[in-house]
């Protein structure tokens, strides 16, 4: 009896680390939208998203488009050229711009049709990125905008700059919810606290739903030992390399191309769960080991702030609040480890047995996998 309770808990952690390991090769992300606004009034809206998502209604609380039930609708979109694709995207545009608020002192603005250019070729491998632009001109003598775009568009980084490329406004906006106005005459500037609060919730959001490889990682510290000492060993040494670089990549001090990154840190949670199942306690090297590690996530961080870019006005308080939402993240999973598993059975004799060595073991072969995908069809 006891021996089909241990399998029954062993295997309910597996299934739940397999359900969140799921392949991210199609993975949803947030819609950048470049709002740049010319002296002379007129105005020009770049969205960079994948538009296929759209075109196959899927909504924001799908992650992954392999999960969704419009799978094989949203591949079929992703395989046709930018020609092919146009009429249908014509057909939906109509949908686009209801679902679109943007408004002038509170006046609405009445969007003209916009264009789509497709930035890379069709690849089922890939994520293929899109560029839906939208021109026109404000009304004469307008001080403030508001931006809202419908929920079933997901979540998305709104940047707003001047024609010379100066910083006007720029916020990370959940599904559905709105700016509020905001200044576009420079007379009021955007407040510290509020970049640090957005950048926070950006930082969260990149563990916690949607960074799988580090929540990995994380889970891959807490197996080894789930005792507070040997975790706190390993986490500070991972939070502070990854500091480090999130850093250094984002002054452009330090560049390595995603297409090596992104394997190499898949490569670091093979490594981790591998050592998981020949070490018992705590290593001397392995802190060391983890901090190189960090030195990667940190890399993998950069490349997500770099693609929705910091406020240059508020450079180090976005980055510190980016960083300290990774971090509430990060304890967030490990609280979450020791609340599924590490408070009520780390202190029994099957503990290693019927946890560490099959979450481990089901933890690599799955990164093993993405560090296959990585290398040859790229990130």
């Amino acid at each position: 009896m006891i021996s089909t309770t241990k399998l029954a808990i062993s295997g309910l952690f597996v299934f739940l680390l397999a359900l969140s390991t799921m392949s991210t090769a199609h993975e949803i992300r947030p819609a950048i939208i470049d709002l740049t606004l010319d002296e002379n009034g007129s105005y020009s809206i770049d969205i960079q998203t994948s538009v296929e998502t759209y075109l196959a209604g899927i909504g924001p609380d799908v992650t992954d488009t392999n999960n969704a039930p419009q799978a094989a609708e949203y591949d079929r979109y992703r395989a046709m050229s930018e020609q092919e694709l146009m009429p249908v995207f014509n057909a939906f545009a109509p949908d686009l711009i209801r679902g679109i608020q943007l408004q002038a002192d509170g006046l609405d603005i009445n969007l003209a049709e916009p264009n789509l250019t497709l930035t890379s070729e069709p690849d089922l491998e890939l994520a293929r990125e899109a560029v839906i632009t939208f021109t026109g001109t404000l009304p004469v003598g307008s001080s403030s905008l508001n931006w809202q775009w419908d929920e079933q568009f997901g979540g998305s980084a709104l940047r707003v700059s001047s024609a010379t490329g100066q910083e006007v406004y720029t916020e990370y906006l959940q599904p559905g919810v709105a700016t509020g106005p905001f200044d576009i005459t420079g007379a009021v500037k955007q407040s510290g606290f509020s970049i640090f609060a957005n950048y926070l919730v950006i930082g969260f959001e990149h563990i916690l739903p949607k960074g799988l490889d580090h929540i990995l990682f994380v889970v891959g510290l807490f197996l080894l030992s789930s005792r507070i000492k040997p975790l706190l060993w390993q986490v500070s040494s991972f939070t502070l390399a990854h500091t480090v670089t999130l850093a250094l990549g984002m002054l452009g001090i330090v560049t390595i191309p995603a297409a090596i990154v992104e394997p190499l840190i898949a490569l670091s949670i093979v490594y981790v769960c591998v050592e998981n199942l020949w070490s018992r306690n705590l290593s001397k090297w392995r802190p060391a080991v983890i901090f190189g590690f960090g030195l990667l996530h940190g890399l993998g961080f950069a490349s997500v702030l770099t693609e929705i870019g910091l406020s240059p006005n508020h450079f180090i308080t976005g980055l510190v609040g980016f960083n300290i939402g990774v971090e509430l993240g990060q304890l967030t999973v490990i609280a979450l480890c020791f609340l599924a598993v590490g408070v009520w059975f780390r202190n029994k004799a099957w503990y290693r047995s019927y946890i560490t060595n099959p979450a481990s073991i089901a933890i690599a072969l799955m990164a093993g996998w993405w560090v296959f995908e990585r290398t040859v069809y790229g990130v």
